[in-house]
């Protein structure tokens, strides 16, 4: 019923704030009557429901996540300059009523009044200089965005996170452990730019590393270039690796099966060469002092129809009853919900990326928003259901659009404690 509510209300609401910034445009283009012509208003209303259905079908159907994310961009990027724009023709209103009062108020003390109530017949034209200004000021926010887009790809930010378990053995109280994903090393114009992620997250010293998948856009090829960059990530503990649903192949045709079939051998080789220990339904025993967790890892899996489920569960649990702490890598945070929690409830902490945090959006310390928080739950950050956790990395690559709004590429690194969440209340 809420739901169904939403789906009517929400697009009135907007459907009215597109017919008041039409107003807006009527008046700043007054001597240039083009808002009122009928193509122009055809377009207008066109794109208008286009930029509302796109929205609402992205929310509440199963489409693939690119065609979510271009959407939802495009409506939120159309959405801010309404707003800005919103704003002055508010002001502008706020004018014309007072305005229209103190014309009333001068008429009256002039003389009695022998017409009916004018407030609404009096025609107090619009302001050309503010609907003029409401373009530019709409239209600012836009080009910033564009301007500084491209510079956050390099914008490395490191994410302190503390992991409190309170079945993990003390001989890991106070193990760090980095995580880096999607690195998509097929977007990447610079080479070199890209290092100084690397050198960021060596300069943490972290005990062991995941990566989370998404190695390449689509072809194994792609990593040859940057593999001598991500050879010098390394840790004491290990480089545990995982597959992505971009490492597979699977979004680009193929001369034949073998063809693609040598593709994805040439993926596993190109862990091996860098150097990471990749987890394809697999554990690991990590042993310190005596005492030892476990990594697990598996296949991507996810929920959405168009994602694929190779990961085998079942796989990578087999023959580690007797761990305390299991670690699971995962690159779809979907998996979490659909199958992590209700049937595996010995896992710990789920380790994901996939999400990039759409590459648009605001995230603080304090606060975190992005539309892609509409496709999925968990999008970024740590969340917790009950015993269990999962982190969400935004990403170290970008893919799509080449840039970033809001949300930087992180590097997380996580320091594990044998106690009690203290700020945990069940």
């Amino acid at each position: 019923m809420l739901q169904a509510f939403y789906i009517i209300i929400i697009p009135l609401v907007l459907l009215a704030l597109d017919y008041y910034i039409l107003q807006g445009l009527h008046a700043a283009f007054r001597k240039w009557p083009i808002t009122r012509k009928k193509w122009f208003l055809v377009v207008y209303w066109s794109f208008s429901v286009f930029l509302i259905t796109g929205m609402m079908v992205s929310v509440y159907l199963n489409l693939s996540v690119g065609v979510r994310g271009a959407l939802l961009l495009l409506f939120f990027l159309m959405l801010i300059f309404k707003l800005f724009y919103a704003l002055f023709i508010i002001v502008d209103d706020i004018r014309r009523a007072i305005k229209r009062i103190i014309r009333r108020r001068k008429k009256r003390l002039e003389k009695p009044r022998s017409t009916p109530d004018d407030w609404f017949a009096e025609e107090i034209p619009r302001s050309d200089f503010l609907m003029k200004a409401g373009i530019l000021a709409g239209a600012l926010p836009l080009y910033l965005l564009k301007h500084n887009m491209s510079k956050g790809i390099y914008d490395y930010q490191v994410k302190n996170v503390t992991l409190y378990l309170p079945n993990l053995p003390k001989a890991f109280d106070g193990l760090r452990i980095g995580q880096i994903s999607d690195i998509h090393s097929g977007s990447f114009h610079s080479v070199h730019n890209m290092q100084g992620g690397v050198e960021l997250l060596m300069q943490q010293k972290a005990d062991m590393i995941f990566f989370t998948g998404d190695l390449v856009n689509g072809r194994t090829e792609e990593v040859n270039r940057v593999v001598p960059v991500f050879q010098k990530v390394r840790a004491p503990l290990g480089v545990y690796s995982i597959l992505g649903n971009h490492d597979y192949g699977d979004y680009g045709t193929w001369p034949s099966p073998q063809d693609k079939q040598r593709n994805m051998q040439d993926m596993y080789q190109a862990h091996k060469t860098i150097g990471w220990d990749l987890l394809v339904d697999q554990h690991r025993r990590i042993k310190v002092d005596g005492e030892e967790l476990g990594i697990l890892g598996i296949g991507n899996w996810g929920e959405l129809s168009r994602f694929p489920k190779y990961g085998k569960m079942e796989k990578a649990v087999a023959g580690t009853d007797d761990l305390p702490v299991k670690l699971l890598l995962s690159h779809d945070p979907s998996h979490w919900r659909a199958e992590v929690i209700p049937k595996y409830p010995q896992i710990d902490v789920m380790f994901s990326g996939h999400t990039h945090g759409m590459q648009f959006g605001v995230r603080t310390n304090d606060f975190q928003w992005s539309p892609i928080e509409y496709v999925y739950s968990e999008w970024a950050g740590l969340y917790r259901e009950k015993h269990q956790q999962i982190y969400v990395n935004v990403g170290y690559g970008f893919l799509g659009y080449p840039g970033r709004i809001g949300i930087l590429p992180e590097i997380t690194i996580f320091e594990l404690k044998a106690a009690a969440d203290p700020d945990y209340k069940a």
